[in-house]
């Protein structure tokens, strides 16, 4: 008999939504199935002006666990304060200002089931990923806490020219952090990031952020690519290889990765989410054939 546990997934703070000459919102017009830009009673309808959430802000969000972890109709669920169901895909702010960013675990450090938002089921609740019906897992423990940036998407109708021509593997942006907590399935932290490595996954390109969580006691020491060098030395190629090497067990070739085969800077990283998250205001627009994603 399938259960159901709730628990919070961030805390709340006040927030405002201001106008922002470059946001990272880049919304139009009204986007179907959002009133707002926040979950919070501080909000602002979209309309033709750009608006963007400028405080350190998480939404007031718990989480539903549907089903028993490890099985196949597992799933995790996003609640606003109402208790309505919200997608932490789509219904997640992701520009905090200030440099900081919402990211939402999926798989916490030195585990290896592979969670992933359900892009294509409603409301995009977590699951462990499958293939041919059998659940998925890493062949070993991932070292740092995986997860995705809200509101991103990796256009696969993109050829990106600076990585070998590679169209976006259609998912949200994935993010890396290597804080020192483990983090847990759901949880929405505030991040920075600090770096960004251009993996090609079967000549897809998939995003891998390398970001730190503001709550990390050494987050005030790391604030670009050469802090993360000097303070967590060896992390950046660690994650590199980890990401390379994964699927060799399987018998599958090694990932490869762009821009030679090397960490971008902060700068850069910036870039690949203003990017991911403009492709992603033009899919829940429909301005762009969303195919079996689900936009609610």
């Amino acid at each position: 008999m399938a259960t159901a546990r709730m628990m919070s997934a961030a805390s709340n703070t006040s927030a405002s939504c201001l106008p922002h000459k470059r946001p990272f919102f880049s919304l139009s017009q009204k986007v179907p199935s959002f009133n707002s830009l926040c979950f919070n009673n501080t909000t602002k309808r979209v309309s033709k002006r750009l608006f963007s959430c400028k405080s350190i802000y998480n939404p007031d969000v718990r989480i539903k666990e549907e089903g028993h972890p490890e099985t196949l109709d597992y799933r995790v669920y996003f609640l606003d304060s109402s208790g309505k169901k919200v997608s932490p895909w789509h219904g997640i702010p992701l520009h905090l200002g200030d440099g900081a960013f919402n990211y939402v675990v999926e798989i916490p450090k030195e585990s290896s089931a592979k969670m992933e938002v359900a892009t294509d089921e409603q409301f995009t609740p977590i699951k462990q990923d499958t293939k041919k019906g059998k659940l998925r897992y890493y062949p070993y423990n991932i070292n740092w806490n995986y997860g995705l940036l809200p509101q991103t998407w990796e256009d696969p109708s993109l050829a990106n020219a600076e990585v070998e021509g590679a169209f976006g593997d259609n998912d949200p942006v994935d993010v890396v952090e290597i804080g020192e907590r483990r983090g847990k399935i759901g949880e929405i932290l505030k991040i920075k990031p600090l770096a960004a490595l251009a993996m090609i996954d079967e000549g897809e390109l998939d995003w891998k952020i390398v970001a730190i969580s503001l709550d990390d006691p050494r987050a005030s020491l790391v604030n670009d690519i050469d802090d993360v060098e000097k303070h967590f030395p060896g992390t950046l190629t660690a994650i590199r290889d980890w990401f390379r090497d994964y699927k060799i067990p399987d018998g599958k070739p090694a990932n490869k990765f762009g821009l030679g085969n090397k960490a971008a800077n902060k700068d850069y990283a910036l870039k690949v989410i203003m990017e991911t998250n403009e492709s992603w205001a033009k899919l829940v627009k429909r301005s762009v054939p969303a195919g079996e994603l689900s936009l609610v």
